[in-house]
């Protein structure tokens, strides 16, 4: 039995420490040691869980290459339950370009998937009916699998997903939303859409983050809420991973019973705490939950 079933969003990041964003025009610059490290969204939100105290599972494609014995290193030392395929394609990977206050743009590279599913609808949904929550990446072998998933998932277990950037128009990420029952999604490209978009995708609950500007809560039966920043508990170090941890956060203190806008808060408090650590490897005990 696992708190957490994580579907898909393995990778690696490669981070470099930038003196600014956007760069500035040059042949070349000096940056301090670049990492090789495991990211990417699924090993964000399964990372995150994991340091929460949950019992954590990732299902997903790796290649069997340097790359993805990163990834595996990393999640075994985490203590996460892998159940894994191999991507001929290679592993993905990302270039995170970081500035001093933390702030990331990332290059990613999606080693897309050729073929059929790498797994039968049928082990899939094993997996999830053994989970309290399923958490769902918008990765490019899922979509076929998704009926099967949504039809096999009992009552009382929930299933979220995170459309990240999405625009709100972009149809290829309207079915990872359609067997949702909590969707997450950036405000970045949506902006002042946001509501409109929530409103879209009722009955379910949408949780719209804006980073250091907070959070909306959008549920079908009341306004939207205003979820604040949290200040972070040291210095920042890396933004990279702070939105998967958001989503951890909020899982993860639902499973233990929180309402909703308290469940919400202490995301933001997780996402704070994540922002202090460098890379997603994050210690036991992450944010203590109360």
């Amino acid at each position: 039995m696992f708190d957490l079933l994580v579907l898909g969003g393995l990778g690696v990041d490669l981070r470099v420490r930038v003196p600014q964003l956007p760069l500035p025009a040059a042949d070349s610059l000096t940056v301090p040691p670049i990492d090789l490290r495991v990211g990417n969204t699924g090993a964000g939100v399964a990372l995150a869980a994991r340091a929460l105290g949950l019992r954590v599972a990732v299902v997903d494609v790796l290649g069997a290459d340097p790359a993805g014995e990163v990834v595996r290193a990393a999640l075994d030392r985490a203590g996460v339950h892998t159940v894994l395929a191999v991507a001929p394609a290679g592993t993905r990977q990302s270039v995170n370009l970081v500035d001093p206050a933390g702030r990331r743009m990332s290059l990613y590279d999606p080693r897309p998937w050729q073929g059929p599913p790498p797994f039968a609808p049928e082990r899939l949904t094993a997996l999830a009916r053994d989970a309290a929550h399923v958490h769902v990446s918008i990765m490019d072998w899922v979509p076929p699998l998704l009926p099967a998933l949504r039809a096999g998932l009992p009552a009382g277990i929930g299933l979220s997903t995170d459309l990240h950037d999405w625009d709100g128009d972009n149809p290829y990420h309207l079915p990872f939303a359609d067997v949702a029952d909590l969707v997450f999604v950036s405000g970045v490209r949506l902006g002042e859409r946001a509501g409109a978009v929530a409103a879209a995708l009722a009955p379910r609950t949408t949780v719209v983050t804006r980073g250091a500007d907070g959070a909306e809560l959008f549920v079908a039966d009341g306004p939207p809420a205003r979820v604040p920043a949290a200040g972070p508990p040291g210095p920042v170090v890396d933004t990279n991973g702070a939105g998967d941890a958001f989503a951890a956060g909020l899982v993860a203190a639902r499973l233990r019973g929180a309402g909703l806008a308290g469940a919400a808060a202490y995301a933001a408090r997780v996402a704070a705490a994540a922002c202090t650590h460098d890379g997603m490897e994050y210690p036991p005990g992450l944010l203590p939950l109360g």
